[in-house]
């Protein structure tokens, strides 16, 4: 039987298309966004509400570094670790101790790099207490310094028009909580895609690993984070964030980048960076998944470049 070379490039096409499709069912929601203009390449179930764990740091993340802009904060300031940051928190395991002293900037890799919520919750107990004494006083006296914190986190979602997600805590536990937090899949694409906007928390997402030392009674202890994102550095992918809950199942987040492409139209050169987020959750193979909507990402990416990046108004975030 004889094939034509037609035949054998529709094959090739439709098998290389094949093998970039994750087990898409495998996830309970999915978006594939091009971070640059906010236009969802491809989605399924990108809205419906469900727990997201620790991708909740990427919240808490931004609301720091946003007071740390506005206000002056000093990323390098000692502060306290609280015997409140150890409720329900499940593990420790860097081994802080209450009334260890760390800086607010180690306190964010420690969140950011090793998903840490003990760090998470000392992070919301410093800034809400700042942000806490520029509220009125009748409102400051009735919330906890962390519990200030959390509606800043819930007006950043707001601002962001994140308008099917709750937060409730600067760490994502679901358990013995009420109410519930929830997100989605598209809210947190929208919240990646302002977090990626700065540059600090770009080098926190990215870092493999990272040595943060405390003190502890005069004596100083170090510990080597290691990054909970087993994707990173592997296929442009550069960030941002895992999160892992029984109620949650396996969520991730992630940040993908190419060498920008260069169009030259007569005497005009235009340069159009290439970057994806994909974010997936209730997965049960979160890496292996998170690889393949990435390599899809970029197929689609690519398809859409081919016809001219048409945006269409109903696909953007």
């Amino acid at each position: 039987m004889r094939f034509s070379h037609r035949f054998f490039a529709v094959v090739t096409t439709f098998l290389a298309s094949a093998a970039v499709l994750p087990s898409a069912m495998a996830a309970q929601a999915y978006i594939i966004v091009d971070s640059k203009t906010g236009y969802v390449l491809e989605a399924q179930e990108a809205r419906k509400k469900t727990q997201i764990g620790s991708l909740t740091k990427i919240a808490t993340a931004s609301v720091v570094l946003d007071w740390a802009e506005q206000k002056s904060g000093d990323l390098n300031q000692v502060v306290t670790i609280p015997q409140e940051a150890f409720a329900g928190t499940m593990e420790n395991n860097i081994g802080f101790q209450p009334g260890d002293n760390i800086t607010l900037r180690d306190l964010l890799y420690a969140a950011l790099v090793q998903s840490d919520n003990i760090a998470a919750y000392t992070l919301a107990h410093h800034v809400g207490s700042q942000l806490g004494s520029l509220l009125p006083g009748d409102v400051s006296s009735k919330l906890t310094p962390a519990n200030a914190f959390v509606a800043q986190m819930n007006a950043l979602a707001k601002q962001l028009k994140m308008e099917r997600t709750r937060f409730v805590n600067p760490h994502g536990i679901d358990k013995n909580v009420r109410p519930m937090p929830y997100s989605t899949a598209e809210d947190m694409a929208r919240l990646t895609r302002y977090a990626m906007n700065k540059a600090s928390f770009r080098f926190y997402v990215s870092q493999k690993s990272r040595q943060i030392s405390f003190d502890r009674g005069g004596q100083r202890l170090s510990y080597v984070l290691r990054n909970t994102n087993e994707l990173l550095g592997t296929n442009g992918i550069d960030g941002v964030k895992t999160g892992r809950t029984s109620r949650a199942g396996d969520c991730l987040v992630l940040s993908a980048n190419r060498e920008p492409e260069v169009v030259k139209q007569g005497e005009m050169i235009t340069v159009f960076p290439r970057h994806l987020i994909v974010v997936l959750l209730g997965s049960t193979n979160r890496f292996g998944e998170g690889a393949g909507f990435v390599q899809r990402g970029w197929q689609l990416y690519d398809q859409w470049a081919a016809s001219g990046r048409v945006a269409d108004p109903k696909k953007m975030l």
